[in-house]
């Protein structure tokens, strides 16, 4: 992070734009992104630090991936080898159950 705590927001727009462009994969689960979801959906494309920023990564494009949002919060700040491969959005359950209605 800069030393007066404020990240930069055009480098950021610029990474993201870069990012949302190329649609790559996403960098934690491996899995394909829906570039047009909302962005709150947990499957929405968001930009992930290779090396967080609060682990001293440079807000750099070589240091940013495409990811999803649930994919990212379950990273969170770790290194790629202190976390487990982050699953993408679970599909929906469907219970079989022997009762009619």
């Amino acid at each position: 992070m800069p030393e007066n705590g404020k990240r930069n927001t055009a480098t950021r727009n610029r990474h993201r734009a870069y990012l949302r462009r190329t649609k790559p994969p996403c960098g934690l689960c491996g899995e394909d992104i829906d570039y047009s979801l909302p962005h709150l959906d947990p499957g929405s494309f968001v930009v992930d630090h290779i090396v967080p920023l609060a682990r001293g990564g440079a807000d750099e494009l070589d240091n940013v991936q495409s990811a999803h949002r649930l994919c990212n919060g379950q990273k969170h700040d770790k290194l790629a080898g202190e976390t487990t491969k982050a699953a993408a959005p679970a599909a929906p359950r469907t219970y079989v159950t022997w009762r009619t209605w």
